[in-house]
């Protein structure tokens, strides 16, 4: 079986996954094995003494206070062991940098699932002791969830105060301005009533949609590989390409000059009005492929 969506979610089909990938739903599965021994047996992934043992640079600690990203330092080796034994989850970032078999299927799940291009994709490996885990948040990202060691419980509820949002947060942290100006607020300073509860033991997978509330419990010391995937807008895929046409245009590529003048910003309004009026004609013959065409299609 190939590496790539199939091999994560079998026995499970990939058209019961894009199912639930459309309409933002969880998607479980337990028991994998064989479809996923080249992840399972990776000798980093033996133990988490193990992979502190093999990781080559500082990990990212989640300091008690929050247990969130939002509150976290970076450490050496040796000390993230001490501070995982305090109860503090541990956060080693872009392992795929260190192994050719994860960069290579996490490049095929990117394809298999159809993302662009432009996507960020990483592994990420979350440590976490017994009785802890993470706040309550949501992430503008896409993720897969295995999990390789221990028992950890997800509780994952919609997001009705978001759609699509396009930065994480955390409950009872502030929102960035963005977010803010596009979200329902106030947000909620608890996971919302109608979440629901999944536990994950060695061998489970679990997609988290983008932009759902979730938060975890492990109920036996845990370790997890997550592909993570950052992938762009169409905002994104519109304002890369139109980039890219404009500048070809030696006037587009001109200085803003004095648009905070006071006495000479008159001038500078008129020259931005008369690109943008001038830009308004292209855009009756624009079409979605020439903009796939500058991210997607190069050759």
């Amino acid at each position: 079986m190939k590496k790539t969506l199939a091999a994560l979610i079998h026995p499970k089909s990939e058209s019961e996954f894009f199912e639930n990938y459309l309409t933002h739903e969880p998607f479980i599965v337990h028991g994998l094995g064989d479809t996923i021994k080249e992840l399972t047996t990776l000798p980093f992934l033996k133990s988490l003494r193990d992979l502190l043992n093999s990781w080559p640079h500082q990990v990212e600690v989640h300091l008690p206070k929050i247990a969130d990203e939002a509150s976290a330092v970076q450490v050496s080796t040796e000390d993230a062991k001490k501070m995982f034994e305090n109860g503090m989850g541990l956060l080693f970032n872009d392992v795929n940098n260190i192994s050719p078999i994860l960069s290579q299927w996490l490049e095929d799940l990117r394809i298999d699932m159809g993302l662009s291009a432009m996507t960020y994709g990483r592994n990420l490996i979350y440590a976490t002791k017994a009785g802890k885990g993470t706040a309550p948040h949501f992430d503008q990202n896409i993720n897969f969830v295995i999990q390789i060691h221990g028992t950890k419980k997800w509780w994952i509820a919609p997001n009705k105060n978001v759609d699509n949002p396009m930065t994480r947060y955390t409950m009872g942290l502030p929102m960035d301005s963005e977010l803010e100006s596009y979200a329902t607020v106030p947000m909620p300073t608890q996971m919302p009533p109608d979440a629901t509860e999944y536990t994950l033991e060695s061998g489970s997978l679990l997609f988290v949609p983008r932009g759902s509330w979730h938060c975890t419990q492990a109920t036996t010391d845990a370790l997890a590989l997550n592909f993570t995937f950052s992938a762009p807008t169409w905002i994104d895929i519109f304002t890369t390409a139109l980039r890219a046409r404009l500048s070809h245009s030696s006037e587009w590529r001109q200085t803003a000059d004095f648009v905070s003048d006071p006495e000479r910003s008159p001038d500078a309004i008129d020259k931005f009005n008369m690109l943008i009026t001038e830009l308004s004609y292209e855009t009756t013959d624009w079409r979605a492929e020439d903009f796939l065409g500058a991210t997607e299609w190069k050759e």
